[in-house]
Parts: structure tokens; sequence; C-alpha cells
């Protein structure tokens, strides 16, 4: 188990809830959750930074404070780390690194976490526009797709479907 607060990110076992390394090296007040991957835990902050950290060893990897969310989490897959700012940036960076790939500047406001389902990574704006990503080194816009209203919060996935609260409709998507 992952947990983060002003001022760490701390790994516990599960089993026994004994703590297994702590970093210092938050700040603020701690909205987004963390992204896990390959090992590797990163956090994030608007304000403070961003920390990738080692799980087995507790050490951090890198750092990086240029793309900090405010309410949305980041996301990590196949090595590759999804940021999404408030102010409407989304960036790729490489996991064990902290290189960055691309980024995409739509200029929307984003308080939804970017999510990875079949493969393809999926973004939805305040305003109600879904993006569609290939998950890859290379910024590839799959598609935009207008929800028809406003929608803050990150959709859920299951059975094939996708799940959008809009400001004024529940909306499932798929068969």
């Amino acid at each position: 188990v992952i947990l983060t607060a002003d001022p760490i990110v701390a790994g516990y076992d599960v089993e026994s809830g004994k703590e297994l390394w702590t970093v210092d090296c938050m700040m603020g007040e701690v909205g987004p959750s963390v992204a896990f991957n390959n090992g590797i835990v990163v956090a994030t902050n608007e304000y403070a930074r961003m920390v990738a950290i080692n799980i087995k060893t507790g050490e951090i990897i890198w750092e990086n404070d240029e793309y900090l969310p405010e309410a949305s989490s980041p996301v990590a897959s196949n090595g590759l780390l999804f940021i999404a700012t408030s102010y409407g940036v989304l960036v790729c960076y490489d996991l064990k690194t902290g290189e960055k790939y691309w980024e995409h500047d739509f200029g929307s406001t984003i308080y939804s976490s970017p999510t990875i389902a079949d493969g393809k990574l999926y973004l939805m704006d305040n305003d109600g526009v879904m993006r569609i990503y290939e998950s890859s080194k290379e910024m590839k816009l799959i598609s935009e797709n207008e929800l028809g209203e406003k929608s803050g919060p990150t959709p859920a996935y299951t059975d094939g479907r996708i799940y959008i609260r809009g400001e004024q409709h529940l909306y499932c998507i798929g068969k």
C-alpha cells in the first residue's frame, strides 16, 4: 500500500501494515493519488514536485517540477507515465528516467485523471471533451469526442463499457 501526505510518500506491507520505506518529498495539500508500474511509484502535487521512487529500495530515481497536476492523478503503463495539468496540458514521460517524450496543450481545464483502457489513453476535460490517444512514446491523438455537456470526474470502465458523469446526466457508452 502506498500513501501520500505532506511531507511523505510511504510504502506499507499490505498484510502486516509494517512501514517498508518512507521518503520526505511532498508538500502542500496532496490531492493526486500515486501512479505505479514496473516497480516504480510516482507521487506528484501542484506547487510541489513529481518524484519517482523505487519501491524495493525507497530511493528517489528522478524528480521533476515542470508539469504538475492539481487534482488529476498520474497513470503509468508499459514504462510510460502520463500527467494531466489543471490548465490543460497532457504530458508523457519515460517512467524509468523521467525523460519527456511529448506534451499536448489543448488549453481546457482538467480535473479528471488520465486512464488506460484497452491499450489506449483516455482523458476527459472539464468542457466534456474526451480525448483518446495511443499509449505510446509518440503523441498520437486517435479522436476527440464531445459529450455535449461539462464533465469533471474521471470516467469508469467495466465490461466493455465507459461510464461518464456529466453535469446533468450519467452516460454509458458501449454494448
